[in-house]
């Protein structure tokens, strides 16, 4: 056991990288249970970051759109071993997820009608409707502190469930409302800062509170505009390449258009921008269906990795149902088609992270919520909401809301709700025992009604 009082060795390259693909493997139970063990393991296990080093780059990483902890893993990374420490930690982070996505995507396309696999799903979609129930009730506790911030996410909700207003329009105006309320009326639409609680000491660390900025780390202006032209030129070359390949209407250029725009506004994590691919992959350009979207959120929820990698399996159904390269290479469409989305939605978060870091790193205690993000975060609860009514509906409801009512799905999501906000069960366990169920029933239902 090292002695806490004294710093712990160095950390090379090497250890580095097997320290990120373990996690990789590992970041179960969602942004909030990945932030809670890079911590565990980072700042008070292994010491390589300071509690007020780490809180600091999450707060940057909150105020970012796309997946906070895996780019707060690129940030750690970065500090410690500059642009390539960066890289390998943010695409570890992904990868294995990539992978399970992939393979999970084949399965469920391919063996879908399969008893046992119809049932992990039916015992599935219920218990995810109360995670996305649990995730509004969490941020809402989180960011909805007066009255103001309650009536922006009321009217939020509306705008998206009623209005049908399209998510990028209901950002923006938040973000607006935000900006006036914070000249005009400071203070108004400001809360506290995320994990702004008291720093706990666990000893000295190799990024320590007072240690210097490293020299790669240093703010300037004109690695900033390198690192961000490297960036776009890396986005305009993979869309160069797909409009000559495929076309600026074929499948795989609009994904990648469109998973750009996703990416851009992610504010609030993955549930937030759910409503938003919904609205483009099942309304506008068919890649699945509702149903299917229900379901790739439930293999989201039970693989590692961000949440966000939906993506993946929206990407790999498009690509499987548009028959990209013929009948005869399904799983390659599909798995080309998953790895162009996540290209495209992740390279964003890099660029913010390689780019923006120097900056958060010369603002040690600075970093401040602005008005306008406050009032964005306030109706992403609105949007999560809408989210949880718009699953709801289609879960209890399968064939339609003049349909069957399905009150098996209602007891089962009803039983995960108070586990979750009840007894605070963990995610994994929760769905491993509402898919057992699913299971259970599809065996026994036959039995029955012999």
């Amino acid at each position: 056991m090292p002695d806490p009082s004294t710093p712990p060795a160095p950390v090379s390259f090497w250890q580095a990288l097997r320290f990120w693909l373990r996690l990789g493997f590992i970041s179960f139970g969602g942004p909030a249970g990945q932030i809670a063990l890079m911590h565990t393991e980072l700042v008070e296990r292994r010491r390589w970051i300071s509690e007020r080093r780490f809180l600091h780059a999450l707060n940057y990483c909150m105020v970012l759109p796309g997946p906070e902890a895996q780019q707060l893993a690129t940030y750690i990374g970065w500090l410690m071993h500059r642009t390539w420490g960066g890289i390998v930690a943010g695409a570890l982070f992904v990868l294995p997820s990539l992978l399970l996505i992939t393979g999970l995507s084949w399965l469920y396309v391919a063996q879908g009608q399969l008893a046992v696999v119809a049932g992990l799903f039916y015992g599935l979609k219920p218990a995810v409707t109360a995670l996305v129930v649990h995730a509004a009730h969490r941020v809402g506790l989180r960011v909805l502190k007066n009255r103001w911030l309650w009536a922006i996410a009321a009217a939020a909700f509306v705008s998206m469930s009623v209005l049908a207003l399209p998510f990028p329009s209901i950002v923006l105006a938040a973000g607006v409302a935000g900006a006036l309320a914070g000249r005009f009326a400071p203070g108004l639409f400001t809360t506290a800062p995320h994990n702004a609680q008291q720093a706990v000491e666990y000893g000295p660390a190799l990024i320590g509170d007072d240690s210097p900025t490293p020299r790669h780390a240093r703010l300037s202006w004109r690695r900033f505009a390198g690192v961000l032209g490297l960036g776009v030129a890396l986005w305009a070359g993979g869309m160069v390449l797909l409009v000559a390949g495929f076309g600026w209407h074929g499948a795989l250029t609009q994904m990648a258009w469109f998973f750009t725009k996703a990416a851009l506004l992610t504010f609030g994590g993955a549930y937030a921008v759910l409503p938003y691919v919904y609205q483009g992959a099942v309304e506008q350009h068919q890649w699945l269906t509702a149903a299917q979207m229900i379901d790739g959120l439930a293999l989201g929820e039970t693989t590692p990795g961000p949440l966000i990698m939906v993506v993946a399996f929206v990407g790999f159904l498009g690509g499987w149902g548009k028959q990209l390269f013929g009948p005869e290479a399904l799983f390659a469409a599909g798995a080309v088609a998953a790895l162009v989305v996540t290209f495209f939605t992740f390279l964003p978060s890099f660029v913010f992270i390689l780019a923006g870091g120097p900056v958060v790193e010369s603002t040690h205690g600075q970093l401040r919520f602005t008005a306008p993000l406050t009032a964005i975060s306030a109706a992403v609860v609105g949007v999560i909401l809408n989210l949880a009514v718009f699953f709801a509906v289609h879960v209890l409801w399968p064939a339609g809301i003049a349909g069957r009512f399905d009150a098996v799905s209602a007891a089962i999501g009803l039983a995960a709700g108070v586990a979750l906000l009840r007894f605070r069960v963990g995610v994994l366990p929760l769905l491993g025992a509402c898919a057992a169920v699913g299971v259970l029933l599809t065996w026994i239902t036959p039995m029955l009604q012999a």
